[in-house]
């Protein structure tokens, strides 16, 4: 074997200085980089952090819950979209929207919550709606011929989804179980009317010789959604079950006599007024709301017999927009919103009380049905009788539903405004 060949130059051994020497560099070197490295790092992390809380001051309001329903939920975001996406579809443009701020935003927070409500309540009745379904029924309403259809697909398709879950359940209600062919039913001749006195007087002139009631009922009616003929009707479709019990326990021909109902809603009122001081074009004004003429008639008669306004007020009022001592402070025309009450205050001596002033611009609760009963008996369903059937059959499931489930609202009034002002500011932009 070959000898191994000897080195013709002396191997250069670093001494122990200098070893120290190079490890120390080595050392310094690596804390530099390590430094750099971290520098950057920071920099980067920095900048990317600035950015992300940024994005964040600017989105944290969009990711902001806005509604819970049975905890799927929904954020500024989707809200504000589906004001968009409404608006679209209505025809709503910056001058309604302005105007109708707070109806606007009402409108389209109880149709996210009802919609919610009906997938879930629809689904366990194992009814649902496919995307096909969906995007067929958008073309044919030609929805998605929108401008803003794209922009907004998503709430365009769940609007269109609670249309037809509304259809498809209505269909399950009217075969399940299914609505017999006949039911007894009684054709009637209903009034509320807003006090006792007004009802005696309508049944003495109904009552005479020759006397039509319904001819009367525009003069006494104070509800203008609930009088004259309802036709024939089953019990379940009564206005409620004081007018049922009149009609199916009443005999043909006969006028009920007046049927109390504290929770009937009156579209008028009477006022109470009294102005304390006058300054420039304003009024310093008291004022109570009355549910009827005589009831109003009674607490004036109190007043001159040396009752106290705001005792009274407190006791009798049904005006919302005051203290319960009826004080409503410094006034001007117009603040009321009531033509009837301006008339009125604003030309009433100082320390006076007014006369019952009617203003039916106004509700107040608690009157006085009266019913007339034409016939009654076993009769064949009519299609318009069916089909409110089923809408009342709906309509019980879904409030059923409704009240079994846990619906929380976080949509406070600037969080409306908020809204409304981002779909303002996207149609000043274009952008809708």
């Amino acid at each position: 074997m070959a000898k191994k060949q000897k080195k013709t130059e002396t191997e250069h051994v670093p001494t122990r200085h200098q070893r120290s020497r190079w490890q120390r560099q080595m050392r310094i070197r690596r804390i530099v980089i390590i430094a750099a490295v971290v520098f950057l790092v920071g920099i980067g992390g920095w900048v990317g952090y600035q950015s992300y809380a940024d994005h964040q001051a600017k989105a944290g309001p969009l990711r902001e819950v806005m509604f819970d329903v049975n905890g799927v939920k929904f954020d500024m975001q989707y809200y504000i979209n589906s004001i968009a996406a409404y608006a679209g579809l209505y025809g709503w443009n910056s001058s309604v929207i302005n105007t109708y701020d707070n109806e606007v935003a009402d409108i389209v927070a109880d149709g996210i919550i009802d919609g919610e409500l009906l997938r879930q309540g629809a689904a366990a009745l194992n009814i649902t709606v496919t995307s096909d379904e969906i995007n067929a029924a958008l073309q044919q309403h030609q929805w998605s011929s929108q401008p803003s259809y794209e922009k907004y697909k998503t709430q365009y398709q769940d609007i269109m989804r609670a249309i037809l879950l509304d259809e498809k359940v209505k269909d399950y209600f009217g075969s399940n179980p299914p609505l017999p062919a006949m039911m007894v039913q009684a054709d009637v001749q209903v009034v509320l009317v807003e006090s006792q006195e007004a009802a005696a007087d309508l049944i003495a002139q109904a009552s005479a010789p020759g006397a039509n009631f319904t001819a009367l009922l525009n003069n006494f009616s104070c509800n203008s959604t609930i009088k004259g003929d309802l036709g024939w009707l089953p019990e379940q479709l009564m206005p409620n079950t004081l007018v049922a019990d009149a009609a199916f326990g009443g005999t043909v021909g006969e006028i009920s006599q007046p049927i109390f109902d504290e929770s009937a809603i009156k579209d008028r009122g009477y006022w109470l007024i009294e102005v304390t001081a006058k300054q420039g074009d304003q009024i310093n004004v008291s004022a109570m709301l009355l549910g009827s003429e005589a009831e109003a008639a009674r607490v004036k008669a109190e007043l001159a017999a040396g009752g106290n306004f705001s005792s009274l007020a407190a006791e009798y009022s049904q005006y919302q927009g005051s203290n319960s001592t009826g004080e409503l402070g410094w006034k001007k025309k117009g603040d009321m919103k009531s033509a009837a009450f301006d008339a009125v205050a604003f030309s009433l001596p100082l320390n006076q009380v007014s006369d019952p002033v009617k203003d039916t611009s106004v509700k107040t609760s608690g009157g006085y049905w009266v019913v007339k009963v034409v016939d009654k008996g076993l009769r064949t369903l009519s299609d318009d009788v069916r089909q409110q059937l089923i809408t009342s059959r709906y309509n019980d499931w879904l409030q059923t539903w409704t009240d079994q489930s846990t619906i929380k609202t976080y949509l406070e009034p600037d969080k409306k405004t908020y809204a409304i002002n981002q779909v303002l500011a996207r149609m000043a932009a274009g952008g809708m």
